[in-house]
């Protein structure tokens, strides 16, 4: 292992912004986020595969009034998004280390107000569809810990993905849905202040056009 993942794993470890195995917060803060951690009341809004949480930071620093959680399940990749935030005094948010299919141990019931799923691996091959992070056995995940008419957002350059997030979404629980099939074309594009991810800078390099979706979770 590098020198360079090793700081990296060590920062995590004496982070208070990162919640990850061996920490008490870990194992506790399900249905307490914003008691335990933010000590405020505001909305919270998850970030699924954050990667280097630039999303995560950018969103933020855009709304000051509104919690956000990065999650992944890589240590590196967090350690430089929780470097940002404490460089920069962002006191809302958080990042969690975790695999997507453990969202409901850390999340209670309608706990989160907004989740953001920014270019996820697209899993191309049939076998790999199953993982897809907006497979119906996930999206079943995300409605639990949602609120009612809670907002789900989705940007990637994949195209299979994305006509199979439309039609999973619609129907798995949500509604509302609104897409564009080239988001910096399109009348959306001002929703998104600019913040790109690392991977969305190299797909727009090489021509690809950006793929967004939004809808709600329905109410039961």
């Amino acid at each position: 292992m590098s020198r360079k993942k090793l700081s990296r794993f060590e920062h995590n470890r004496v982070s208070e912004n990162v919640l990850e195995p061996g920490k008490e917060l870990f194992d506790t803060i399900k249905g307490h986020w914003r008691e335990r951690y933010f000590r405020n009341a505001n909305p919270i809004v998850i970030e699924i595969g954050c990667g280097r949480g630039e999303y995560t930071i950018g969103l933020a620093r855009h709304y000051p009034h509104l919690n956000f959680i990065g999650i992944d399940r890589k240590g590196d990749r967090i350690a430089q998004g929780s470097l940002v935030a404490l460089e920069t005094g962002l006191t809302n948010v958080a990042f969690l280390r975790t695999d997507i299919y453990r969202i409901q141990d850390f999340f209670g019931k309608d706990e989160v107000n907004e989740i953001w799923i920014t270019f996820p691996d697209p899993q191309p091959r049939v076998s790999q569809l199953k993982n897809r992070s907006t497979d119906a056995r996930f999206l079943k995940l995300y409605r639990e810990i949602l609120i009612d008419g809670g907002l789900l957002h989705l940007k990637t350059d994949h195209d299979d993905f994305f006509d199979f997030s439309i039609d999973s979404l619609s129907q798995n629980g949500f509604d509302d849905l609104v897409s564009t099939r080239d988001l910096y074309a399109s009348e959306m594009n001002n929703l998104h202040l600019g913040i790109k991810t690392k991977y969305e800078e190299i797909f727009t390099r090489k021509g690809f056009s950006i793929k967004y979706l939004k809808c709600k979770k329905a109410g039961y």
